[in-house]
């Protein structure tokens, strides 16, 4: 059985449209399945519309989260619930194409225990967007060491991966660097970004670069070296600037440069704040590991009774 994983935030609109268009794709396969969806703590209607889905097709099912509990914690409510011997990871706003589910389903059978949906191009976007998921991708690329790039949340996992995921004890899972990062056999399927089919994204800016900094921050320590290289930097041109200092006292020239003086405290207390900023905010999540509260917290289900079957 294939288990499809939909976590959704003030998707009123699209869960109709996305639980249609999962449950044509599958059954015109001939692909056993269900359906679960996470309400990440929506202000709308979405789980309203997710208990209507549930009511028509027992294959459906649904999670309401106490609060917005973020992306990353609603995946890992849906990997916590599905049964399917390996499931799928898609948005429900449709612009990832349910349509593809089938070529994933072929590749697992195959032998590939995840299969990566990667984007062929992006759609239509703002250029502020645009610009602000560019700058996303290179920073969180260029500090895990994965390229993001065309990376994305839709993926097909074997149940051996969810276990592991699952397994894990951190309560912060950058799920998409994860699968990423535990190797086992691979494949990719592309597709195109398709337009949303109502409402808008609730990812701004601001939201994105929060986003980054957290995956970041529980997936790799690079940020901390990243300091430690600027302080050796900073080391080597304070070395540079004290030897012309001294050349000039030992030559009799008066030592000029206030500008420089200030200019370099500038710099100086600028390297300093943000490198406690970044040991703060890694501290920070050490503090939200160690508190061991729970990574989400489910308020109500609706849909068939939850057991520990799997097919």
């Amino acid at each position: 059985m294939l288990s499809v994983i939909i976590p959704a935030y003030n998707e009123e609109q699209n869960i109709p449209e996305v639980v249609g268009e999962v449950t044509r794709v599958l059954s015109q396969s001939a692909i056993e399945y269900e359906v679960v969806l996470v309400d990440d703590g929506s202000t709308d209607g979405t789980f309203a519309a997710i208990e209507h889905e549930a009511s028509r097709d027992e294959r459906v099912r649904g999670k309401k989260l106490s609060r917005n509990f973020g992306k990353e914690a609603a995946i890992l409510a849906g990997l916590d619930t599905v049964r399917g011997a390996c499931c799928a990871v898609l948005d429900a706003d449709l612009q990832h194409p349910p349509a593809i589910l089938p070529d994933m389903y072929k590749l697992w059978q195959a032998g590939a225990k995840i299969v990566h949906g990667v984007k062929a191009d992006r759609g239509r976007e703002k250029i502020l967007y645009k610009v602000s998921a560019g700058v996303f991708y290179r920073m969180i690329s260029r500090f895990t060491e994965i390229d993001f790039r065309r990376a994305s949340d839709y993926k097909l996992l074997d149940r051996a991966i969810i276990d592991v995921i699952v397994a894990l004890p951190e309560k912060k899972r950058f799920f998409r660097g994860l699968t990423a990062y535990y190797g086992f056999s691979q494949a990719e399927v592309t597709f195109s970004v398709a337009a949303r089919k109502a409402g808008k994204t609730t990812w701004s800016p601001l939201k994105l670069f929060s986003y980054a900094m957290d995956n970041i921050s529980s997936f790799t320590a690079v940020p901390l070296q990243f300091m430690t290289f600027l302080g050796a930097l900073m080391l080597l041109l304070f070395a540079v600037l004290g030897i012309q200092t001294l050349y000039n006292y030992g030559a009799g020239r008066a030592v000029e440069g206030f500008t420089t003086v200030i200019l370099l405290l500038l710099f100086t207390g600028s390297v300093l704040s943000i490198g406690l900023g970044v040991i703060g905010h890694y501290i920070a999540k050490i503090y939200e590991e160690v508190k061991a509260r729970p990574p989400y917290i489910v308020e109500k289900t609706t849909g068939r009774p939850e057991s520990n079957e799997r097919i």
